[in-house]
């Protein structure tokens, strides 16, 4: 048995959201009447193993976590085309009663993901406690040149790597490049192996051609909810500065009770690694600490 087969079997489990469709989702901590669920939402390419050095983080202080694979991705089955934010969120509203979750969450998105959150907390207010955005997009962000100019060549990237694990080129990669996060171990063997899915990567290309309708679903959406304490994780050591970095922490600034942390030596994927870790749990715990006080 593989080592990504190991850690398939050994880490999660399927949930079936309708006929036909399971996402295969891994939940760790106990649960608690009193403390919300964390839902961790992937970036483009993402899978539940992003979240695994996070997930037992949360873990040691007592939180329970959700993380699961989207539609198409690493071990779940497809779901219907398109696959834009209002199709996942519609999957993640059917897995949250499928699993009888229905009690308040703290949403936490890395990246593309910061569109997907949007949208789900606008359409489930009721349940939402807090927000953490790690390095996320937010739908104001297509206002800007530098994020117009590189929507197209990421769109191109993502297609090339789906062609290019199609035929089997990546397969050889995987070892070396499949995880450039920094995983434990489990988790890393279902990156790498996911890195040359193809059928991962289809899909994953699949949300990525979605991108600026995800922008369009997050604005109708309407704003964020200044009563939600949000959290923004940022790289760098803060002293960076112009409009990407203003437009990353706006969800943070125009929160009653906002927080933007600063990670200094991270990369866009490193933030979720075994490194940084630390640095999302203690945002997701201070949005906690301040929903708790409201």
């Amino acid at each position: 048995m593989s080592a990504a087969e190991t850690a398939q079997e050994l880490r999660g489990r399927f949930v079936e959201i309708g006929p036909g469709r399971r996402l295969r989702t891994v939940s760790e901590g106990t649960a608690s009447s009193v403390r919300p669920l964390v839902v961790l939402e992937s970036g483009s390419f993402g899978i539940s193993a992003d979240w695994a050095a996070v997930q037992a983080g949360l873990t040691a202080e007592g939180l329970r976590s959700l993380a699961y694979d989207r539609a198409g991705l690493g071990l779940s089955d497809p779901g219907p085309a398109p696959r834009d934010s209002t199709a996942i969120v519609d999957d993640l509203e059917a897995l949250l009663a499928a699993e009888g979750e229905t009690g308040p969450l703290i949403l936490c998105g890395h990246s593309m993901a910061g569109m997907h959150v949007r949208l789900f907390a606008a359409r489930n207010p009721s349940r939402i406690r807090g927000l953490v955005l790690v390095d996320a997009t937010t739908p104001e962000a297509l206002d800007h040149p530098w994020t117009a100019n590189y929507i197209g060549p990421f769109t191109t990237l993502s297609h090339l790597a789906a062609w290019g694990a199609g035929v089997g080129l990546q397969r050889a990669l995987a070892g070396a490049l499949g995880d450039a996060i920094g995983l434990p171990a489990l988790a890393k063997a279902e990156k790498q192996h996911a890195f040359a899915d193809p059928g991962h990567n289809h899909w994953a290309a699949a949300e990525v051609d979605a991108w600026a309708d995800d922008a369009r679903q997050a604005r109708a959406a309407g704003d964020l909810d200044p009563a939600w304490p949000t959290a923004v994780v940022l790289t760098g050591d803060g002293r960076q500065s112009g409009p990407r970095r203003d437009v990353l922490a706006a969800p943070a600034t125009g929160a009653r009770q906002g927080f933007v942390i600063h990670v200094p030596g991270a990369n866009h994927a490193s933030l979720l690694g075994e490194r940084y870790a630390s640095h999302i749990v203690r945002a997701i715990l201070s949005v906690e600490a301040a929903a708790a006080k409201a």
